[in-house]
């Protein structure tokens, strides 16, 4: 006689953790609508079993010795929501080789070795889902999976960290200096006390390298992500980007044409009418499109407790439904496709140059040679002094170069005599390259 009750064992109790526990307790008769089967939290993996919580009824359900889940015959599914490399991938994957389901918001691990992974559960027939791992509560991943099925996705790009898209929107509006928003987000709690791996872009460049590996079913690798972060972002960037037509987003974007395929988070400029470009605060969105369906954005909050938790305990319905259907780990489909990265000389993209030159008459005309010397040309400037010391600055659009022709122009610009400094080259995105 088959059981009306599903059991698993959650492995963290921080703010998902929590977040978990409080929706299915909460929503327990909907879920059961849902699934025909209840779902109950066995066992609960925690640090300190003696420190004191604000969700009661947890007697007797916390451990800090992990064998209890993953040795439990009863437990089916196993949540974790530690994070980190270690131990989770050994919880994980131990889990699997008992032939437990697994649901992950760990955007670390799947970045780093999520092919194992998969191909762990593909080989125990076990489901393993991580949509938490990206956007919080978009439900970007099912999306590309199921609704994309029968699509083929050529482009992804997406405002995927919250820190970042805090800070560059309050720079933007306010007009403020980086340093200054940055000390305001981490107030907040938006950002950490060391807040390298947002500001830096690598947060998001984990989660492009799973974007990439579930739209383009590549192996794709974080070291495979070209990465530059914020932290060279100036107001005055800002503010120049907007006179010429662009907001300044942090943006990955994950692209293929044929077989070739390019991912990278970068600080970019966007035109003020694309969608991305009204996306502020905290809040992520994730555009994509595919040959069949075209342009589709994906918008919403990125993290906190409920939002994030929402997205793991929909994956965890979707675990408990494939198995009232008998068809779980066969939706899995681990990457299948020769992974072929594109050269510098096949990135193409506009790009945004602000640089500080000699004031003096023929100085605009050699950075056009220059420019032309490497087949690029412009689509907009802005000329101006720069200071009283004979300087000016020179703000610039080009039209579509690869990325190996631009950094050969900024090599020979660090060797030109009436070039001071270049403050700023950032990547261009939407209108007629995208």
């Amino acid at each position: 006689m088959e059981k009306n009750i599903i059991k698993l064992g959650l492995m963290g109790f921080g703010t998902v953790g929590t977040g978990v526990v409080r929706i299915i307790q909460a929503h327990q008769e909907d879920l059961q609508k849902q699934t025909g089967l209840g779902i109950e939290i066995t066992k609960i993996l925690v640090q300190d079993a003696e420190k004191a919580r604000n969700i009661p009824a947890m007697e007797g359900k916390l451990t800090t010795d992990p064998d209890e889940l993953l040795d439990d015959p009863e437990i089916e599914v196993i949540v974790e929501v530690i994070g980190g490399i270690q131990p989770a991938k050994d919880y994980i994957l131990g889990a699997l080789e008992r032939g437990k389901h697994v649901v992950t918001a760990n955007k670390d691990l799947m970045a780093l070795h999520g092919a194992e992974i998969l191909n762990k559960a593909q080989e125990k027939g076990c489901d393993v889902f991580y949509e938490a791992s990206v956007a919080g509560g978009i439900p970007i991943l099912r999306a590309l999976v199921e609704g994309f099925a029968s699509d083929r996705i050529t482009k992804m790009m997406g405002i995927v960290n919250g820190t970042t898209n805090y800070i560059l929107s309050k720079m933007s509006k306010e007009g403020a200096e980086y340093s200054d928003v940055l000390k305001e987000a981490q107030a907040l709690g938006y950002a950490e006390a060391n807040p390298t791996s947002d500001v830096e872009g690598f947060d998001a460049a984990r989660k492009m390298a799973i974007l990439a590996t579930l739209g383009f079913r590549v192996p794709m690798k974080l070291e495979d992500v070209d990465v530059k972060g914020i932290s060279s972002v100036s107001k005055e960037d800002i503010a120049y980007g907007k006179q010429l037509g662009y907001e300044v987003k942090l943006l990955g974007l994950a692209r293929r044409d044929g077989e070739a395929i390019e991912v990278s988070v970068q600080p970019t400029l966007i035109p003020k009418s694309h969608p991305l470009a009204s996306v502020n605060g905290v809040f992520n969105a994730v555009y994509v499109h595919g040959e069949a369906v075209g342009e589709t954005m994906f918008y919403g909050p990125g993290a906190g407790e409920l939002p994030t938790a929402t997205a793991v305990v929909s994956d965890l319905v979707t675990v408990v439904k494939n198995r009232k259907l008998g068809v779980n780990g066969r939706g899995m489909v681990a990457p299948y496709k020769e992974k072929i990265l594109k050269a510098d000389s096949e990135k193409l993209s506009k790009y945004f140059l602000r640089i500080v030159v000699a004031d003096k008459r023929g100085v605009l005309a050699q950075i056009t040679q220059l420019l032309a010397n490497q087949n690029i040309s412009l689509e907009q400037v802005i000329q101006q002094p720069y200071n009283n010391d004979g300087e000016a600055e020179i703000i610039m659009i080009t039209h579509l170069s690869s990325k190996l022709d631009m950094d050969g122009v900024l090599s020979d610009m660090e060797q030109m005599d009436i070039v001071t400094k270049v403050k700023s080259c950032y990547r261009v995105e939407g209108g007629d390259q995208s």
